[in-house]
């Protein structure tokens, strides 16, 4: 079979391919503990449930407008209003099945061949394959720990060409769940405009915060940035609502148009129980409760897993302000030998871990940062400690 030159150039995700070689060993009765998860272990809150459930009642079941119903723009609307102090009006929202697919849009519709794309690495794994299906470019920035894994005004204006066209920014951050100050954004905004170009702002994790940090929209600094900024946005995370598949952006009505305009030749609208789920979901007074329970639980977990990590020699971590990943450095095993073979990178430290602790990690060079491993603890605390334990003891099995 020949094959289009687009799906060559892309990699199957590879948080998905250890998730699945995970699930294959446990099924074949191995007592693996699974770390690679990138949803929360939290059932969707009832509230949002029943108005799922209702919506099925009452014949809610037929095609939308494509770019998404007017109850959930107006929903999203108020939202943005709220929780970031945006205004939108409803031609400017497009609700598309995830805000991965928002992005994937998105791409779509604004690159082409030639175009640059500035990606701060580590990155979410989808984004750098979404812009190569669109013919552009990624242009890869490396952060680290010194500067919390985020991109500086610096190494933003040193990578700007004049193919440049956007900069991803993904706060708070999966795989590092670091996020930026507004001190910080202020600085990159400067670039920004002075080189006008556009800001791709994901904000899908912006409720799982920790210690007081406050989220900051991009959109939000000035009335021009925000005409410079698409920001994308989604039902999954903050409510547990992966599978329901709902994401938007906000953007200015030409954008918007040409999104909507794909997504109809495409997917056409959401479901349309999940859009009428996800009104409830922005709207419903149980909502901040429950998104506050799940945040508190998270936050304790990272605590422990911060302890953990600090009694662990040769494995480092950066503490997370937000999401629910941790992201340690295990970099210090590299050169040692395990089962007659040398460990070179992440996907070696994964096999490792895997083969010999039973636990499952995601490899860093996914992310774009081979010296790390993904550690989501969106899990019980049972697995955590249990899992932790044998990552502890597996790493001082490794000789020197």
């Amino acid at each position: 079979m020949k094959f289009a030159q687009r799906i060559q150039n892309i990699q199957p995700s590879m948080t998905l391919a250890i998730s699945s070689k995970a699930q294959s060993l446990i099924e074949q009765g191995i007592d693996v503990i699974g770390f690679g998860a990138g949803e929360p272990d939290f059932s969707t809150p009832e509230n949002i449930k029943q108005a799922g459930i209702d919506a099925i009642q009452n014949n809610d079941t037929h095609y939308t407008l494509v770019s998404g119903t007017h109850a959930l723009k107006d929903a999203i609307i108020e939202k943005f209003e709220r929780d970031n102090g945006l205004s939108y009006q409803r031609n400017q929202i497009v609700v598309s099945c995830g805000a991965k697919h928002s992005f994937y849009n998105l791409a779509q519709v604004l690159w082409d061949n030639g175009d640059e794309i500035i990606i701060p690495a580590p990155y979410w794994v989808s984004y750098p394959d979404m812009v190569v299906l669109a013919n552009a470019t990624p242009v890869i920035v490396n952060t680290d720990s010194s500067s919390g894994y985020k991109i500086t005004a610096e190494q933003l204006q040193q990578a700007v060409t004049q193919k440049t066209r956007a900069l991803v920014l993904n706060s708070p951050s999966n795989p590092t769940g670091s996020a930026y100050t507004k001190k910080e954004l202020e600085a990159l905004a400067e670039v920004v405009l002075k080189n006008k170009l556009m800001v791709i702002s994901d904000e899908i994790y912006e409720k799982i915060m920790f210690d007081g940090f406050e989220h900051f929209s991009m959109a939000s600094l000035s009335e021009e940035l925000k005409l410079n900024t698409v920001v994308i946005n989604g039902a999954s995370k903050c409510f547990a609502m992966t599978g329901w598949r709902i994401g938007y952006l906000a953007a200015e009505p030409d954008v918007a148009s040409a999104v909507s305009k794909l997504q109809g030749q495409s997917t056409s609208n959401p479901t349309s129980i999940a859009q009428a789920a996800c009104v409830e979901a922005l709207t419903g007074k149980q909502s901040s409760a429950e998104i506050q329970k799940m945040v508190m639980e998270f936050k304790m977990r990272r605590d422990y897993l911060m302890d953990r990590y600090a009694k662990i020699d040769n494995v480092s971590c950066y503490q997370p302000v937000g999401t629910f990943y941790s992201f340690p450095d295990f970099s210090e095993l590299f050169g040692r030998k395990w089962n007659g073979k040398t460990l070179k990178g992440s996907l070696d430290v994964a096999e490792f871990l895997l083969e010999e602790a039973k636990v499952a990690l995601v490899p860093g060079i996914a992310f774009g940062a081979d010296n790390h491993q993904r550690l989501s603890f969106a899990t019980s605390m049972e697995n955590i400690e249990e899992g932790m334990n044998r990552i502890e003891s597996a790493v001082k099995s490794l000789p020197a």
